[in-house]
């Protein structure tokens, strides 16, 4: 197929229109019901109170903002695929957007502006009639005008998931793993909620201590989709690794959207894993043991997570198989003088050349 070719044929995958709207219709739109900003993806939202309060500062300055992205289901309702901590924060400010329980959130309050310090400690319905948004800068802000570009419903159904993954303009940047849950609520929202549980469960949060930062970023859910992707995978499929993040999200996204994904089982094995880690192990489970010293120490390496984690985890989804506690400790102490393990974890090494070892090497040393 010729260049000119790919991109007619490809052109009638994705349909799209374009609108300027203002900020009261948008509004509306989502009070009525036709504009959808689901509530699960209000744990992706990372935008700091003086993020916020730059862009409401913008819309009542009337400086331009970036463009929203929506997709347009067959009902004719409109999802958000981008711009939605743009769209959250006007909600927010208004005192509209609602929390995960159903009920609104509290109007934002704003902090000290470079144009507009006085925005400081003001918010949309203030009990204080001092720190209420004047009506002057509230009309400003919902005449302001947003460009809405839209994925129309006869468009590749895909087309969505690929544009939220090259999509993320302005505000903090978001990481593989934000992406690809709010693709996975896209998806199947009963799958996000079914990852974010078990990233809830005590037994697996005792054997991963993480920073703030990493946890604000999502890298608990990022080592669960691991977890639950890797161990499904055969050791063939592991050597088409070209772009790890792309990998991952391609494949959590076929499993959520796969009817006969076997969600019980691979709980049973996340379970039948974590819990002996953490009685045996805890935060020690994923780093690297000193014979000398005879304690594990140092930062947690993927590396060792991939080869104890998810080796455990591919027999322990079958309730007969068991594996005891002291192969947990042999497999955790021998990892360091192991060939494969060194080869493995070092800097530099690609993910396509890593996986296929520490998956490969985690299931043999765990073989029943």
């Amino acid at each position: 197929m010729s260049l000119i070719e790919e991109i007619m044929e490809k052109n009638k995958e994705v349909a799209t229109d374009r609108y300027s709207m203002s900020v009261g219709e948008l509004i509306a739109m989502y009070k009525d019901g036709e504009l959808l900003l689901r509530p699960e993806y209000q744990r992706l939202f990372r935008w700091t109170p003086e993020q916020k309060s730059r862009l409401v500062e913008s819309l009542i300055l009337g400086i331009p903002v970036p463009s929203i992205f929506i997709s347009q289901l067959e009902d004719g309702t409109w999802e958000i695929i981008d711009g939605l901590q743009r769209m959250s924060t006007i909600l927010e400010t208004t005192g509209d957007l609602l929390h995960i329980d159903g009920n609104k959130k509290s109007p934002l309050i704003l902090t000290r502006t470079k144009y507009l310090p006085s925005l400081e400690g003001t918010s949309w319905n203030h009990e204080d009639s001092n720190l209420q948004l004047p009506n002057e800068a509230k009309l400003r802000i919902k005449r302001s005008r947003i460009d809405v570009n839209i994925v129309l419903s006869k468009s590749d159904p895909t087309s969505k998931y690929e544009l939220f993954q090259r999509l993320n303009t302005g505000g903090t940047p978001a990481t593989d793993q934000e992406v690809r849950n709010a693709i996975l609520v896209m998806t199947n929202p009963g799958f996000f909620s079914w990852i974010s549980e078990l990233s809830t469960r005590e037994y697996f949060k005792e054997c991963i201590i993480m920073s703030d930062r990493a946890l604000e970023e999502q890298f608990d859910l990022e080592l669960i989709t691991r977890f639950i992707v890797f161990r499904n995978l055969e050791l063939d499929e592991l050597t088409n690794i070209s772009e790890l993040g792309t990998f991952l999200t391609d494949k959590i996204v076929s499993l959520a959207e796969d009817p006969s994904f076997n969600k019980e089982e691979n709980e049973i094995a996340f379970k039948r894993t974590f819990e002996p880690l953490a009685r045996v192990l805890g935060d020690k489970s994923f780093k690297r043991y000193n014979a000398v010293k005879d304690t594990a120490q140092g930062a947690m390496l993927i590396s060792i997570f991939e080869i104890i984690a998810i080796g455990m985890s591919y027999y322990l989804g079958n309730a007969e198989n068991i594996i005891h506690d002291e192969k947990i400790i042999e497999v955790h102490k021998a990892l360091p003088a192991e060939r494969r393990f060194s080869l493995s974890s070092g800097q530099g090494i690609r993910a396509s050349t890593r996986i296929p070892n520490t998956i490969g090497l985690g299931r043999e040393m765990f073989k029943l």
